[in-house]
């Protein structure tokens, strides 16, 4: 018979369930106010007013701002990650497989303000070493997946795969920054496409 009393660990679960929806508030808050005004216009005050929590809620999830932005960056390289493993295929051809995960990086990266978060605020905030830790973690895994994929088919012979993943990077990354910022994707993919088979041999 129940008497109406919760449970210790439905309130424990409870107690998580919040401090998830807090930690996500400060996340949306941040990332709004940052891609709106900049990080560096972007103050704590303001976080905590638009995500309608307590300044010490911020400081119990995170140390300062700089890790605020870190969590930030780390969830949007996820969320990258995420949409490049779901559209790629590893029986596809190489170059049909970086292709498919070429064009979800730029689907990926045409999400409102991923791009500043990802190419232009972290960087500045986190430095590039950071950020390329990162990557390495999350959609820069993929790329070399996909890299070490083709050398498995015969291409790329004696090819060093990790600075070439880093080269990659940078070019998908200029890409994904010109078509964020109006330019022609289809044009951009085409390059992309032409770039891959001369470099897989295709």
């Amino acid at each position: 018979m129940q008497d109406g009393k919760s449970s210790p660990r439905s309130a424990r679960r409870t107690q998580a369930e919040r401090r998830a929806e807090t930690r996500k508030a400060l996340l949306n808050a941040a990332r709004a106010l940052i891609v709106e005004k900049g990080y560096a216009e972007t103050g704590t005050p303001e976080i905590v007013k638009v995500a309608e929590v307590t300044r010490g809620a911020l400081y119990h999830h995170f140390a300062d701002k700089a890790d605020l932005m870190r969590a930030l960056v780390q969830q949007e390289a996820e969320a990258i990650a995420e949409e490049i493993d779901a559209r790629t295929d590893t029986g596809q051809t190489p170059l049909d497989a970086f292709m498919s995960g070429a064009k979800a990086y730029f689907s990926a990266m045409s999400v409102a303000g991923r791009a500043k978060i990802m190419l232009l605020e972290g960087p500045t905030v986190l430095g590039p070493a950071e950020m390329a830790q990162i990557d390495r973690e999350t959609g820069g895994a993929t790329l070399l997946e996909g890299l070490r994929h083709a050398a498995n088919h015969g291409a790329l012979a004696d090819v060093p795969l990790e600075p070439l993943a880093d080269l990659l990077s940078s070019a998908f990354d200029r890409s994904a920054l010109a078509i964020a910022n109006g330019g022609d994707r289809d044009a951009y993919e085409t390059a992309t496409r032409t770039l891959l088979a001369g470099i897989l041999k295709a």
